[in-house]
């Protein structure tokens, strides 16, 4: 496996014939405190692309911290000025961030990746990725961190005991370098897209993340700031990005926008062709239908909170990270 990141490869998401011009550039450094930080303070044009081999100083939330290893993840940044999105619309960023990674590494590494609302990328039950983004005017900076490289043994552990994973326990042998180009590819064509009509449902992504969702149509419990909690069926996305859940004896769902979500249960299913399991419960979350599901537990090492808006009713916190993660991210 190579995690060694060859500039020749990378020039090829700025020049290749699929570009769409997004990119303006890709920095490459050896170490930083945190991607997603230097690109808040450095500002300037749309398009920027920092890359870290090793990152020291991620901010996580409720002031929890992070580092990851040389090597071990594909960890970078993105600077967007979706001036043309409006600010309730813009939660959609970190999740056609999402889309955008999942695809990606099903491309590149034949592993069956899916997400977790908001923006978990999970193989089967174990985070392998997340995503944080953060807004400052009208800069967005969406950081992505990966785990391509670390051994299982090096790989954290939640308290209910489940590990995450990266490509390397997958099986898969890929090219850290081959891989952010497919990732910078992905995401390029999907904001484009979302940025020309910020519609989720016209620009097609509502319906790609829908389908790659395995928390559609689960029971589950949210960790909803100040300590609240919220329990019910996770129905849909609306077009803010928000999860919908249906609230034992609700007349009503009701959106989240900002919390951590636990699948609860395992629900039964009615296929006659058996279980339903992450894979074609994607296909049947799309159709509207409920799947099958092991039980998933939140997996503390990676936090998430819906990117926030203050000018926006849809969040009701300054500045929040959609995603941070020890040893994953920006």
């Amino acid at each position: 496996m190579r995690t060694s990141l060859r500039h020749e490869v990378l020039r090829g998401a700025l020049a290749g014939k699929d570009s769409g011009g997004l990119w303006r550039s890709v920095e490459v450094v050896q170490t930083t405190g945190s991607t997603n930080a230097d690109l808040l303070t450095r500002g300037g044009p749309e398009g920027q692309v920092l890359v870290a081999e090793e990152q020291t100083a991620g901010r996580g939330r409720n002031g929890r911290s992070w580092v990851s290893e040389p090597g071990a993840a594909l960890t970078f940044s993105v600077l967007l000025r979706p001036a043309a999105v409006p600010p309730a619309r813009r939660g959609w960023l970190p999740l056609l961030t999402g889309v955008a990674v999942a695809t990606a590494v099903r491309g590149v590494a034949a592993v069956t990746a899916t997400l977790k609302w908001p923006n978990d990328v999970l193989v089967g039950e174990r985070k392998l990725a997340g995503i944080l983004a953060e807004q400052s005017g009208e800069v967005v900076v969406i950081g992505i961190g990966l785990n391509v490289a670390t051994p299982e043994p090096s790989l954290p552990v939640s308290p209910g005991g489940l590990r995450a994973t990266s490509l390397l326990v997958e099986g898969a042998d890929v090219a850290m370098d081959v891989l952010l180009v497919e990732v910078l590819r992905q995401l390029e064509r999907r904001y484009l897209a979302f940025r020309g009509d910020p519609d989720p449902a016209r620009s097609g992504i509502m319906a790609e993340y829908q389908a790659l969702c395995g928390t559609l149509g689960r029971q589950v419990r949210v960790e909803l700031p100040g300590h609240r909690r919220l329990a019910g069926v996770a129905e849909g996305i609306d077009t803010d990005g928000r999860l919908l859940i249906a609230e034992p004896g609700g007349t009503s769902l009701t959106a989240v926008s900002a919390g951590d979500v636990i699948h609860v249960r395992l629900p039964t299913h009615s296929d006659p062709r058996g279980p339903v399991g992450i894979e074609s419960a994607a296909r049947h979350n799309a159709a509207g239908k409920a799947g099958g599901f092991v039980r998933v537990r939140f997996n503390p090492v990676c936090y998430y909170l819906v990117l926030a808006y203050a000018q926006s009713e849809y969040m009701h916190v300054n500045r929040a990270a959609i995603w941070r993660s020890r040893g994953h991210a920006a």
